[in-house]
Formats: structure tokens, sequence, C-alpha cells
């Protein structure tokens, strides 16, 4: 996820840089900040630079896979990383078994915060038999479905986001949908890709390729998985997908170019959607309940790498981003849904609306479902599987092989990875 937005990162990055100012006079202490895309905190670092007059933040941002690769690489080689540093869901499995590698935050009083935090997303900064704090979260993938509302007026589909929700209760029935769409507007494909499909149902379980209990990889006979397969194979094959790679530039420009007409959509990828569609799409899209009931996909961790010169300083600007009212701030600034209770059951951010997405009211379809989440569990070897079963769903939606042939292929690999 998240593997985003080249051009945006890059003019971020120049603002966060520029706001700081040059470093040729500068004698404040310097602090930086690692995160994969935009995470809304441009204004937070002017603030807490204005708190603290003797720090300057610095932002390092890059997409995501080049972000993770690099904190791998820094923390192997005992240098080179930020002093703080963000880390997406779907690696903190393997990067817990670093523990070592990272500041206890608990020793900096990190445990004071955790009534603050959803339980299951303050346990999953856990490490070491729950001993370690090894990362503050910043925000939750809450699930919706986004949807073109002009294309499901010109397919005879009701465009009111409540009576299209309901024609999708069940990801069976999504597929129903999708097949009268494309009857009626061939020329418009009804989801971006396969893959999104596949991945929002597996978010929807609490086991996925490993089981919960033991580690071990059950992605061969866990039924949900095989359901979630077999039914992104069935858009592959029917020729309803677009047949793009999620957050890549070419989905980026058919987001702009209004290539397909839905999406699973997590509540950071309300951001995504706004900044690739322009202000030509405004008010085409909208928001509604996703097939199937709610889930989590997504979601980031703040840590402060052990080798860092200024731990207890890294760990205070973490504490910082992370508080509640700066969550609040993001969420109302750019739709990243807090982690925390108090904060997503605020009254402001229920009642928040979106003028991009047809004022769709994104607070009360995202906050009111979170109490309700249950992330997926990831086993450590996660990041050695699951590559193998979106590459295999994107070999269907070309014509390479059948889904079922697909599935096969995908399950080999696996267990050969796993060895």
């Amino acid at each position: 996820m998240r593997r985003i937005r080249k051009a945006l990162v890059l003019m971020t990055a120049a603002a966060l840089l520029a706001s700081c100012g040059s470093a040729a006079d500068d004698s404040r202490l310097t602090i930086s900040v690692a995160t994969f895309g935009d995470f809304g905190y441009e204004s937070l670092f002017r603030e807490y630079e204005s708190r603290n007059p003797g720090v300057k933040l610095v932002a390092r941002i890059a997409e995501f896979e080049d972000h993770h690769t690099k904190l791998a690489t820094h923390l192997a080689g005992g240098r080179g990383a930020a002093d703080v540093v963000a880390i997406e869901e779907g690696h903190m499995p393997r990067l817990r078994q670093s523990f070592d590698k990272f500041v206890n935050l608990a020793d900096l009083g990190a445990l004071t915060l955790r009534e603050q935090y959803a339980p299951w997303k303050w346990d999953q900064g856990l490490a070491g038999s729950g001993k370690v704090v090894l990362g503050l979260g910043t925000d939750m993938g809450s699930l919706a479905l986004c949807y073109r509302k002009d294309y499901f007026a010109a397919a005879g589909l009701p465009t009111d986001r409540s009576q299209v929700g309901a024609l999708w209760p069940t990801w069976e029935a999504y597929a129903q949908v999708a097949e009268r769409f494309s009857a009626a507007k061939p020329d418009i494909r009804f989801v971006d890709t396969a893959a999104s499909i596949y991945t929002t149902m597996l978010n929807q379980a609490e086991e996925g390729y490993f089981s919960r209990t033991d580690d071990s990889f059950i992605g061969d006979r866990e039924p949900r998985v095989r359901a979630a397969f077999d039914l992104a194979g069935k858009f592959a094959e029917a020729g309803w997908t677009a047949k793009l790679t999620p957050y890549s530039q070419e989905w980026t420009v058919a987001i702009r170019q209004g290539t397909f007409a839905t999406t699973p959509c997590p509540a950071w990828m309300l951001a995504l959607l706004r900044n690739a569609g322009g202000e030509e799409n405004k008010g085409r899209w909208d928001v509604t309940a996703v097939p199937g009931g709610g889930g989590n996909q997504g979601g980031s961790f703040l840590a402060v790498p052990a080798q860092g010169k200024h731990t207890e300083r890294a760990y205070d600007v973490a504490r910082f981003l992370t508080a509640p009212e700066q969550q609040k701030r993001i969420f109302l600034e750019n739709g990243n849904l807090p982690s925390q209770p108090g904060v997503y059951r605020a009254p402001e951010v229920l009642a928040k609306t979106d003028d991009y997405f047809n004022g769709a009211p994104v607070g009360s379809i995202y906050a009111t479902t979170a109490d309700a989440l249950r992330p997926n569990y990831r086993g450590v070897r996660d990041f050695l599987v699951r590559p193998k079963f979106t590459t295999a769903l994107n070999r269907v939606e070309t014509g390479r092989q059948s889904t079922a042939d697909a599935w096969q292929r995908a399950v080999s690999e696996s267990r050969d990875a796993l060895k």
C-alpha cells in the first residue's frame, strides 16, 4: 500500500526543508523524521519548532518500499537511520524481531500513553513478549468504498451513498453490481485492480497467511484466503478491472482520467484520490460502506532507532506528533483516521464532511466503525508470501493464467519461499 505520489513526495519534502530554513548558520539541534509519503506533518513541524526554539525538524520522505528497505539496511548497518522513523503495520511483525535496534519507549515514559489507544493498536506496537514499546501509533485504516457517482448514474444504478452501500452487503453482491455496471458501461472498468479486492477481503479476516496461534503458514488452506483469491480472479477473468498496480503512477493517472468507477477505500486513501483526481474531479467521487462489513487496512507507527544521538528528544517529537490533539488535527486536515478512541469519538471528528467527495460524512463513515476494528494478523514471514498472490492475480488479469492455475502457482511459490 501507499507506494505513491512521487511528485507529491518531492514537493512536500521541498516545502518541509524550506520551512526549516538553511542549515548554514543554524545551531539548533536537528531531529530527522522519516516517513513514506505525506503524513500531514508540515504544519506540526513548524508548531513543534515554535514551542522548542532550540530544535529543528527535518523531513525525510520516500516512497513506501524504498522507505522500509532503507530502514532495514540502516538498522542492520548500525547507522544512517533517521531519529524518528515511520513503520507501516505490515512491516511491524518483521521489525519486532529486531526490537533491540530500537529504543524501548517504555523506558522514556510511553506506558503512560497506553490508555489513549485502541487496545489492538497499542498491542501492534509492542515487541519482546510485550515488554518493549517499539512504536507509537499514528493512524489506522478503517475501510469504506469509494465510487464515481456520475458513472453510477450513467449506468442506471443508484447514486445516493446509502442506497449504493445497500447494493453490496457481501462481496458476491459487489460482483453482481460489477456485472450490471459493465453491461451498461463497457468503456469503463468497474474497479481499479483485482489486487485491491483481494487485499481488502483479506484485511476483513483476523487471520490470513499465518496462524495467530503459532505463526505457521495456513494460506494454502485458509478458506477466506482462497475465497478472496477466487472472487478477485473472477473480476480479472471477466475484464471488470483496469489492470492497474495499486498506488503506481499509472494508477494515479487513471484516477485523473476516470478509467474506473470504484475502489476499496481505507481512510488514508481519500488524500490519494483527492490529489490524483485534481479539481476537475471534485464532487464526482463519493464514499459508502465497503462490502463484507468493516475492517482495517494500513496504519503506521513512529519508532526511535537506538543508533540515534538524541533519542530522548526524538521520543518527545514522536509523542508530540501522535498526541491526541495532533491526531485530531491531521484527520480534520488530511483524513488520516486517529488511532485513539478519545479522538475519533470527538464531536468534530464525527461531524467531519469532505466537499471533494460530494460532502460525504467521512467522520461518521470511518470513525463510527472504528470500535469494531480487528486487524488482520501478519506473520513474521508475511512479506515473503503476500507478493506471490498479488502477482498471481496480475497474471490472471493479463490473461496469462486461469484463476485456478494462478492459485496453485502462488501456493507452490509461497511454500518454496518459506523453506
